[in-house]
């Protein structure tokens, strides 16, 4: 029991500095494209606080997917809107990806020389859980803001460069909330029940964030960590 609860929060913890990075990322390039909103807001800060969405916070600790509170976006401010909308729906994604090439050697550092100086205690297994999850939470919640169910950023990026509304749009508009915790749910029963691991989309999402969109950062840091350590 107690294990569970030093790995929730473990998780917890790592999420709270990937989504805050996320969506610091967002209002500040939105800024630098012109619209100040989430500044007044005061959401252009590292304030974990002011990003948080309890619900979100708890399913990206549970299921390794959530959401933050979403930052206040005026595209008419932007001083070209439809670059300005794609620039500031894209930050979070890349801010991520670029996160996760920097706390990948933190998390192997952390294992290496951190770690073996707890072992035996629950420290041991939260430092390991923490950095494991900051480098795969980081990957995951890339990739899981490229699927384009609103109010996800690939449904921004597509609103941004596509001037079409058609029925496709509109159902990703309507429903894309409610799709996405339907795939939750099923994420969060296929760990308690088998026969929905079939079904478990998400899941498929974080391994392909690991094994395929983390490949590059692995192989770009193994060749440099083994020649230094």
């Amino acid at each position: 029991m107690i294990e569970y609860f030093v790995e929730l929060l473990a998780s917890f913890l790592a999420v709270v500095i990937i989504i805050t990075l996320h969506e610091f990322a967002h209002a500040f390039v939105a800024y630098k494209c012109g619209d100040p909103t989430a500044k007044f807001y005061g959401r252009m800060t590292l304030n974990p606080a002011k990003h948080f969405d309890p619900l979100g916070m708890l399913a990206f600790a549970l299921v390794g997917f959530g959401w933050a509170k979403p930052v206040p976006i005026n595209p008419y401010n932007f001083k070209d809107y439809k670059k300005g909308s794609f620039l500031t729906a894209s930050a979070g994604i890349i801010i991520n990806y670029v996160t996760a090439f920097f706390f990948y050697p933190l998390a192997i550092l952390t294992l290496l020389y951190v770690v073996p100086n707890f072992t035996g205690t629950y420290m041991e297994y939260f430092l390991t859980m923490f950095v494991s999850c900051l480098f795969t939470y980081s990957l995951s919640f890339c990739v899981f803001n490229l699927l384009p169910f609103y109010p996800l950023d690939g449904f921004r990026i597509v609103d941004a460069l596509n001037e079409r509304r058609g029925r496709v749009y509109r159902f990703l508009r309507q429903y894309g909330y409610y799709i996405l915790l339907g795939l939750m749910m099923i994420s969060l029963l296929a760990d308690r029940i088998p026969a929905f691991g079939a079904f478990d989309v998400l899941h498929y999402v974080m391994r392909f964030a690991v094994d395929i969109i983390g490949k590059p950062i692995t192989a770009c840091w193994n060749p440099i960590l083994e020649a230094i350590l």
